[in-house]
């Protein structure tokens, strides 16, 4: 009988979200003979229509959004060698604040018992070893972020299946490289203030547990971004070309949250101790 190959299961919010933060996990683990699992809670209704088109604008179709966004992130998928591709199908959320927050049928409305049910149900199918989403503050504080951060964790405590889980995270000291870079863009930016009531955005580099050097799938990661094309406001790093855009986003980091193996940390494999 042959051995199960080791699993990672990535649960997202949106379309493109796979390919910003874990899409050098993804293509490298699929390339080492890892089965890859990733779950996408909504449909990206909320995300911009043709010509960058905003929501709420005339001209924004949010059924058309949707098509063009699963193709997109089937585009994406592919291109990471993702295994398998699941989709929960909740109605994109929109930003903090919008309207489409408590719409019915969103994902900020939808009980967190009832996605994580679901969820649940990946999780015993599949079996991951290594699970990775955002923090409890979804990172910057979407509410599809949040929601994916508490369905995740609840459906983990119901099946106590992974033996690792994982929250992405940004080194603080990489803000000013961000910073410098956007305004090279000319995107405006202002570095996270530490005085706001919001939460701060990632960690100090001492509080980050794993550090995976992905920078061999550089041209993956580069290709599964841009296949998101819609979405080009959201993706404006890769105008520094694939080369820079690898330097830049070439090491993912994450902060190990749940582990049975006691490998020690810092580490550069989400799956030391398993193999």
């Amino acid at each position: 009988m042959a051995e199960r190959s080791l699993t990672l299961m990535a649960v997202h919010a949106h379309p493109d979200d796979e390919a910003t933060s874990t899409g050098g996990i993804l293509a490298r683990y699929a390339a080492e003979g890892v089965t890859t699992i990733l779950v996408t809670c909504t449909d990206g209704r909320c995300g911009d229509g043709p010509g960058g088109v905003k929501p709420g604008e005339p001209g924004h179709d949010p059924a058309a959004v949707v098509a063009m966004r699963q193709a997109e992130l089937e585009a994406s998928a592919a291109t990471l060698k993702v295994t398998h591709l699941e989709t929960l199908g909740y109605a994109d959320s929109g930003m903090m604040g919008w309207s489409t927050n408590d719409q019915p049928g969103s994902f900020w409305t939808t009980p967190v018992a009832q996605a994580a049910d679901r969820l649940a149900d990946l999780i015993r199918r599949y079996q991951p070893d290594v699970i990775v989403t955002y923090d409890e503050n979804g990172f910057y504080g979407h509410p599809d972020h949040i929601q994916a951060h508490r369905i995740t964790m609840a459906a983990v405590a119901q099946t106590d299946i992974p033996a690792k889980v994982y929250w992405t995270t940004v080194p603080r000291t990489a803000f000013a490289e961000f910073g410098q870079i956007m305004k090279e863009l000319g995107v405006e930016w202002a570095e996270p203030d530490p005085s706001s009531d919001q939460p701060e955005l990632g960690l100090p580099d001492d509080e980050i547990t794993t550090w995976v050097d992905t920078r061999s799938y550089g041209a993956q990661k580069f290709e599964a971004l841009a296949a998101h094309a819609s979405q080009t406001e959201n993706i404006f790093f890769l105008q520094l070309g694939q080369e820079r855009f690898t330097e830049l986003m070439g090491t993912e980091t994450f902060v190990r949250v749940r582990d049975t193996t006691d490998a020690p940390v810092p580490e550069d494999d989400l799956f030391a101790g398993l193999r």
